[in-house]
């Protein structure tokens, strides 16, 4: 989340759901073997706009959860969700990581693979057509599309911007 113009929001008064994007268990080689932990990708947000992230590391699968959880809370932005889908189409990068997002018409729902999946749900998108173009890996996959969502416009912001109606921001 590098933008300048992410405001953060505070979790408090939210009804937060959370969602498992991925575990993994990670090794550390020491002298007398393989220590293991895991690594816990979580995405949190309340189904209305508001969504975030987290990564959570710890030596048991619930504590990392729990910490990812936290992290997450942590790192709440808003996102612009227009009817029930993404305002207009969008590329979000990340490392290895690129994801298409485009606007879908009521009743498509959310076609999309698992970690892009997940953030959507939690944003609240409903009908949305989404593809993940570069890597699979799921920490740059969830990155890449909290990139794109919040580079997208929100079309109150920009008829304001260009002092039109929202009719002629879509109509031409």
């Amino acid at each position: 989340m590098s933008q300048a113009n992410v405001k953060k929001i505070k979790s408090g008064d939210l009804d937060l759901q959370e969602k498992v994007v991925a575990i993994k268990r990670v090794a550390k080689v020491v002298k007398g073997g393989r220590r293991f932990s895991f690594s816990a990708v979580v995405v949190v947000g309340d189904g209305n706009g508001t969504v975030g992230y987290g990564l959570g590391k710890a030596n048991e699968v619930t504590d990392a959860i729990t910490k990812g959880i936290d992290d997450a809370k942590k790192n709440l932005v808003k996102v612009p969700v227009l009817k029930g889908t993404v305002p207009h189409r969008m590329l979000g990068k990340y490392g290895g990581g690129r994801v298409l997002l485009q606007p879908a018409a009521d009743g498509t729902g959310v076609i999309a693979g698992g970690a892009m999946r997940a953030v959507l749900d939690s944003a609240g998108v409903k009908n949305v057509l989404a593809k993940s173009q570069g890597s699979s890996n799921p920490h740059n996959v969830v990155k890449a599309t909290f990139d794109a969502l919040l580079n997208m416009r929100d079309p109150y912001a920009v008829a304001k911007q260009r002092g039109v109606s929202l009719d002629k921001v879509f109509n031409g």
